[in-house]
């Protein structure tokens, strides 16, 4: 009986140590969660970065400022400042009314589909089209001549300035190499037989009508400048010199991100469902860019589903624009040494 008193104070005091023990595990894992050094929803698997503050509204109206929201409503609006309907024939660049958030979904920011944050830090980069390194102007342009079917912004004009300072505001949490997670698009498995674009057809009025029409012509939105859904082919969609003009390049963009509302990690086609109706897009009436022969100028560079010659092989256009694609990726590989995927 008389070592009763030390037992109790013994598992007193081991009772207060499990308990000091579990309340310091808790407040570990609380500050994990708020910092996002690791995550208790199992869905989000994207480094912090995506989502930090990217809203501009949050911004006063310093000069610097004002320029960035410039940026941004050029980004969202495109067409109402620099479109054929902006009132100001020196100012219409573009020859249709896409803007860019309609591929640059989130206003630049959403992962797998082409995000731009960090684009400021990956520049000026080397660029097989051109077969040089150009700076983040000149690749700007090349959306200006390409998915807006239009002409190039002067570097020094205040539109391509406050594009760049929204982009820069964009890259301002980004890695000193601006590569993140995410940035580009998914990865697909490319079946290996020609574009079914009977099949196509099917993928596109059973999942894509509802937004883009039965037509394929989009939807505007309130402003009537732009789209809401934009254009998939017609006079108002990419020229064929544009990145999403190439089937693997549109089937990778449509895997992660359509129908509207997907995201990578929850796909609603599957890969052969995306091929297909990237091929039956692609193949409808779009505009023509000028001179596309002098793209890629070493032709060994050109990806395999660019829809335009000349190419550095003896396939056939049709076959470059809708497959089978691995055999013209395995005469690169034997004949120049050079793995291609898209």
């Amino acid at each position: 009986m008389r070592n009763q008193p030390n037992n109790i104070l013994g598992k007193m005091g081991l009772l207060i140590i499990i308990c000091f023990s579990a309340i310091v595990m808790l407040s570990v894992l609380l500050i994990l969660v708020v910092f996002d050094i690791i995550t208790l929803n199992p869905t989000k698997r994207m480094p912090n970065i995506y989502y930090m503050n990217y809203d501009v509204a949050t911004l006063d109206d310093s000069e610097n400022n004002k320029i960035i929201k410039y940026g941004y409503e050029l980004f969202n609006e495109t067409p109402k400042y620099i479109g054929p309907d902006n009132g100001r024939p020196e100012m219409a660049y573009q020859g249709n009314r896409l803007a860019c958030k309609n591929c640059h979904l989130n206003s630049g920011t959403k992962p797998y589909s082409a995000p731009l944050i960090g684009i400021i830090q990956r520049f000026p980069q080397f660029r097989g089209r051109e077969n040089k390194i150009g700076t983040i102007e000149e690749r700007i342009n090349g959306c200006m001549e390409r998915s807006m079917n239009g002409n190039m912004l002067p570097a020094d004009s205040k539109e391509m300035k406050a594009i760049v300072k929204y982009l820069e505001y964009l890259s301002r949490y980004a890695p000193k190499d601006g590569n993140i997670e995410g940035q580009g698009f998914v990865k697909l498995k490319i079946p290996e037989r020609p574009v079914n674009l009977s099949h196509g057809k099917i993928v596109f009025e059973n999942n894509c009508t509802v937004c883009h029409t039965s037509s394929g012509l989009g939807v505007k939105d309130n402003n009537g400048y732009t789209y809401e859904y934009p254009p998939l082919w017609g006079d108002d969609s990419f020229n064929h010199g544009a990145g999403m003009a190439r089937v693997i390049t549109s089937a990778q963009f449509i895997k992660a991100n359509m129908p509207f509302g997907t995201t990578y990690d929850a796909p609603v086609l599957t890969d052969e469902e995306a091929y297909d109706v990237a091929g039956y897009i692609n193949q409808q009436q779009r505009p023509l860019k000028p001179n596309p022969e002098k793209d890629f100028p070493d032709l060994k560079k050109k990806p395999v589903s660019t829809p335009y010659p000349p190419y550095a092989d003896d396939f056939s256009t049709e076959q470059h624009q809708i497959g089978p694609f691995q055999p013209i990726m395995e005469y690169y590989k034997k004949t120049y040494n050079i793995t291609k995927t898209k």
